[in-house]
């Protein structure tokens, strides 16, 4: 009778201690991955070095092609045994994440600090970003087409920057107000200078200590203020991401949402080199602010890319043909159970950490609007595969009904006609500047996806 229950289990109670240290030796790899990729500039300009090795180009004559777009997108294909017309595996996943950007105009000065205006990017919840160390990101294109790469607050001997808080002293008054109210996205600036520009005898500067800043940005970088007009420039936690606990079960760091998709699905796609069905991995940029934009979901990139790749690879087949035949993943990250926010989940349809990636039939919010709604046939397969791999895995929903909810790509893909459903691994302190996921979700997600391709 034991049988007809059904109940997803920790993989900790299963996994051994030559399992245990395969999955710490690949979180390692993941660490490393998401410490140096805070962008989604950086994130693509990694993943495409990697295929480059891996032999993808921009030939599409060959079986291995890869095409990014704007920097910040990217799209690589690879083809599979059976003709392109009975079908395609296509995983995708977003580069960006929640963050501070630099407005256009950002430089400013007053009571002997220079600071720069930001603009918040994503749903982030404001306090988080105060008083802790910040990185920048970025890139300065000048008038005349060079690019300039900037990396600020990375390395021992750099400088970091931050945004100064309220004492508790004087904040009688400010404790009393909503969260929405207490922190202000206008007084989000980030602390850059404090030294004022040498004065030659009795010469009178204006705003001073800014001038010192652009001295130093030109002096490091060969750029001027209004170079900043056409400058990309994102504010992100300073530092690497880390293990997390006694026992290295955890991993903490910015950004997990979605690079630790960006990676596993990475992965799996290199590893499994002769595909029956041709495979696919898409990268976007955007899905933070609603997916919008040339470089978004909402975009015709993932379509001009196939279209492109039908012409070459099967040209007797439709568009339309193709795209109902495929399958997809939408990959991103769920959340899972935090500890000590229990009673804003249904516990029994919300995810655990450490259980397996988290297979989630629809998004949305409130009567599921918004939301790709996955059909009980393509998820009946889609546990076929994972049971034959051995893969552990877990569905849930996000949140109770009502009580919030949230977007992925799923639906940009679910208007071809192709079959589409969420999965990735859940993380505690999602869009936060510290998100915590764990060692074994990370493998088992590669894992799930390399089923996936290997289908």
């Amino acid at each position: 009778m034991e049988n007809l229950k059904y109940e997803t289990k920790s993989i900790w109670d299963k996994a051994d201690s030559k399992q245990q240290k395969i999955m710490h030796d690949y979180a390692k790899k993941y660490i490393k991955f998401i410490s140096e990729n805070k962008t989604e500039r950086e994130c693509v300009q990694a993943v495409y070095a990697r295929l480059q090795e891996a032999g993808f180009g921009d030939d599409l004559k060959k079986d291995k092609y890869v095409a990014v777009l704007h920097n910040k997108s990217l799209f690589a294909v690879r083809k599979g045994k059976k003709n392109l017309s009975e079908g395609f595996r296509l995983v995708t996943a977003h580069c960006d994440s929640p963050r501070l950007d630099f407005k256009q105009h950002p430089l400013l000065e007053s009571v002997g600090i220079a600071q720069a205006k930001t603009h918040y990017y994503g749903g982030i919840l404001k306090y988080q970003w105060l008083a802790r160390p910040l990185a920048l990101h970025g890139v300065v294109v000048k008038k005349d087409g060079e690019a300039v790469n900037i990396v600020i607050g990375e390395k021992a001997s750099d400088p970091v920057f931050t945004i100064s808080d309220l004492l508790p002293h004087l904040a009688k008054e400010h404790v009393a107000q909503t969260v929405t109210k207490a922190f202000e996205a206008e007084k989000l600036n980030l602390v850059i200078g404090h030294i004022p520009f040498p004065k030659k005898g009795k010469e009178k500067l204006e705003s001073p200590i800014k001038l010192q800043v652009l001295k130093l940005l030109n002096k490091k970088y060969g750029i001027v203020e209004e170079d900043l007009l056409s400058a990309e420039i994102q504010v992100v936690p300073a530092g690497d991401a880390r293990f997390v606990g006694l026992d290295q079960g955890l991993v903490g760091g910015y950004g997990q949402d979605d690079r630790i998709c960006v990676f596993t699905a990475l992965d799996a796609f290199l590893e499994v080199e002769k595909p029956e069905y041709t495979t696919a991995i898409m990268l976007w940029d955007k899905e933070e602010i609603g997916s919008e934009g040339t470089t978004g979901a909402s975009s015709r990139f993932l379509e001009y890319c196939m279209q492109d790749v039908i012409s070459a690879w099967a040209p007797k087949a439709t568009m339309r043909q193709v795209m109902l035949a495929g399958k997809a993943l939408s990959a991103d990250v769920h959340a899972a159970i935090d500890p000590d926010w229990q009673e804003l989940h249904e516990k029994l349809n919300s995810s655990t950490i450490g259980y397996g990636p988290t297979i989630c039939k629809f998004t949305g919010s409130g009567g599921k609007y918004g939301a790709n709604d996955a059909h009980p046939e393509y998820i009946a397969w889609l546990r076929n595969v994972f049971a034959e791999k051995e893969i552990p895995w877990q569905m849930a929903a996000l949140g109770k009904v009502d009580h919030g909810g949230g977007g992925t790509v799923a639906l940009f893909l679910a208007v071809y006609g192709m079959n589409t459903i969420d999965i990735g691994p859940s993380l505690i302190g999602m869009h936060s500047p510290f998100e915590l996921s764990s060692v074994a979700d990370i493998y088992y997600t590669k894992e799930a996806y390399k089923a996936f391709y290997g289908a």
